[in-house]
C-alpha cells in the first residue's frame, strides 16, 4: 500500500442482520406488524404534534396566568407582611383565583423535586414562575392527584400555594391519550381477529399437505379463506387427485406386470422341477429364484406402502414384533426398550418391514446387532440399530440410499439383493414425516437411526 494511502475498512452489514434475526417468523406476527406498526407510528406522530403544538401552548397560557396570580399574592403580602393582610389576600385568592394560601413561618424550601411524567408540564410551570417571580420558588405536580403544590421563599418563611391542576395545564390531554390508546387497542383487536381467520386457512392447508405427505387422508379439508388461499387450496386438491390417480395407475400397471412375469416364471419352475436334476438344472433354478426375488424387490420399491392404513401402534409392541421376526430367522437381537411405552401413528407393517430390513442387514455384515429406542426432547422417537460389521465410509453413506447403488467390497451390495433395501427403508420412514440416517456405531460398525415425530402419537 502506498505511503499516506488510507486503508478501506470492510463494510459491516449490521442493521440487515439485526432486523433479520429479530423479525417475526410467523405470518400472523408479520401481518400484525405490517398493520399495527404504521398505526402506532401515526398515533405517536399525532400525539407528538398535539403535545408539542396545541397542548403545550394551552398549558403555557394557563401556567402564565397561575404564575401571575401567585406573583400578585407574593407582592401584596411582602408590601404588608401581617397576618391580617395574609388573611385578606387568601380570601380574595380563594374566591376569585381558586388558590389556597398559607404561611409556614421560619420554614425552608424542599431540596428535591419529583418530576412529572409529562415533562412539558414541569417545563411550562417552571418557565412561567421564573418569568413572574424574583423570589426563590419550588413546586410539585405529582404529590396531589388533582392539585399543584407551589412554594415561594419570603423573609417570614415559605408561602405555600395549592392550586387545581386545571389552572396550570390542559387536563384534556389525558382524555386525548386515552382515546388514542383505546382506538389503537380496538383497531389492533379487530385486525387480530381478521388476520387470525386468514392465517387459520393457511395453517389448515399446510396441515392437509403434511398429512397427505405422510399418506393420511384429510376428509374434512375444504378450501376457505381469502381468494388467493382458496385458489392455493383448490390447486392442492387437484394436485392431490392427480398424484393419487397416478399412484393407482402405477399400482394397477405393476400388478399386471407382476402377473405377466410370474406366469412364465412359474412355468419355468415347473419345467425345471420335472426336468433332469443335474448341475445345469440346479443353476437354472437358482437363476429363476433370483429373478423372482428381484421382481419382488422392484415391485416393493415402486409400489411403496401407501395402501396400508395408519394405526396407533405401541413402540414396545413394534420392537417385540421385530425381535420375534428376527429370532425366527435364527438371529439373537439385543433389544433395549423405552422405560415408558409410547404410541405413534404409523403404518405398522411398513415400519416393521423397514426395521427388519435394517436389522437383517446388520446381521448380514456383523455378528452382534443391538436395537434400542430413545425419545429426544419429547419431540422425536429414535429407533436405532447398531452392528459390529465393517460399516460404511462417511462419504458413501448418502450414496447407499440411492436405488440400485453398489457399495465397496466391505459391505458388498447385499449379495442376495439388488441395492434397494436402504432406499425402501428411507422411503417408508420419510412417508411418516421422519428420516433415516447412517452413522458410525459405538460397536464399530454401522448405526442406522430412524427418527419419527412423537407428535403423531
Amino acid at each position: 500500500m502506498a505511503p499516506g494511502a488510507r486503508r478501506k475498512l470492510p463494510k459491516i452489514k449490521f442493521w440487515p442482520t439485526v432486523l433479520k434475526r429479530n423479525f417475526p417468523r410467523t405470518l400472523m406476527a408479520r401481518v400484525l406488524l405490517i398493520i399495527v406498526l404504521p398505526i402506532a407510528i401515526m398515533q405517536i406522530a399525532v400525539t407528538w404534534v398535539f403535545f408539542d403544538k396545541h397542548w403545550e401552548t394551552v398549558t403555557a397560557k394557563l401556567s402564565e396566568g397561575l404564575a401571575g396570580d401567585i406573583a400578585w399574592a407574593v407582592r401584596a403580602y411582602e408590601e404588608h407582611p401581617s397576618e391580617a393582610n395574609l388573611e385578606h389576600i387568601s380570601d380574595q385568592a380563594e374566591k376569585s383565583m381558586q388558590l389556597s394560601i398559607s404561611l409556614r413561618k421560619g420554614d425552608k424550601l424542599p431540596v428535591n423535586r419529583r418530576e412529572s411524567i409529562f415533562l412539558a408540564l414541569n417545563r411550562t410551570i417552571d418557565k412561567a414562575l421564573g418569568d413572574q417571580l424574583e423570589e426563590v420558588y419550588w413546586f410539585d405536580t405529582t404529590k396531589y392527584p388533582g392539585f399543584v403544590d407551589i412554594r415561594v421563599q419570603v423573609d417570614q418563611g415559605v408561602l405555600r400555594f395549592i392550586a387545581p391542576k386545571d389552572r396550570a395545564f390542559a387536563t384534556t390531554g389525558y382524555i386525548f391519550i386515552f382515546w388514542m390508546l383505546g382506538a389503537t387497542l380496538i383497531l389492533t383487536t379487530i385486525a387480530m381477529l381478521f388476520i387470525r381467520n386468514q392465517v387459520r386457512a393457511i395453517e389448515r392447508l399446510s396441515q392437509a399437505a403434511e398429512r397427505f405427505g405422510r399418506g393420511e387422508e384429510d376428509i374434512g379439508f375444504k378450501p376457505y379463506g381469502a381468494t388467493e388461499v382458496r385458489a392455493a387450496a383448490e390447486a392442492f386438491l387437484k394436485m392431490k387427485a392427480r398424484i393419487q390417480r397416478q399412484i393407482e395407475q402405477r399400482t394397477t400397471l405393476l400388478a399386471s406386470v407382476s402377473h405377466d412375469l410370474r406366469t412364465p416364471l412359474t412355468r419355468l419352475k415347473l419345467e425345471l422341477a420335472m426336468g433332469e436334476q443335474d448341475e445345469a438344472n440346479t443353476r437354472m433354478k437358482q437363476d429363476v429364484s433370483e429373478m423372482a426375488y428381484m421382481i419382488d424387490e422392484y415391485l416393493a420399491f415402486a409400489r411403496g406402502e401407501m395402501a396400508e392404513n395408519i394405526d396407533n401402534v405401541s413402540v414396545r409392541a413394534l420392537m417385540d414384533t421385530v425381535t420375534d421376526s428376527v429370532a425366527r430367522a435364527g438371529h439373537k437381537l439385543q433389544t433395549e426398550r423405552l422405560t415408558e411405552d409410547l404410541r405413534v401413528n404409523i403404518r405398522e407393517m411398513a415400519v416393521q418391514r423397514a426395521l427388519t430390513n435394517l436389522v437383517m442387514n446388520g446381521f448380514h455384515y456383523g455378528k452382534h446387532v443391538r436395537f434400542h429406542a430413545e425419545v429426544v426432547a419429547g419431540e422425536k422417537l429414535l429407533l436405532i440399530i447398531d452392528d459390529d460389521g465393517p460399516g460404511i465410509a462417511p462419504e458413501k453413506r448418502e450414496e447407499a440410499f440411492k436405488p440400485f447403488s453398489r457399495l465397496d467390497d466391505s459391505r458388498n451390495q447385499n449379495i442376495k439383493g439388488v441395492g434397494l433395501g436402504l432406499a425402501i427403508a428411507r422411503d417408508i420412514v420419510r412417508s411418516h414425516g421422519g428420516d433415516l440416517t447412517l452413522d458410525t456405531s459405538p460397536q464399530g460398525g454401522l448405526r442406522a437411526a430412524i427418527s419419527l415425530p412423537v407428535s403423531q402419537g
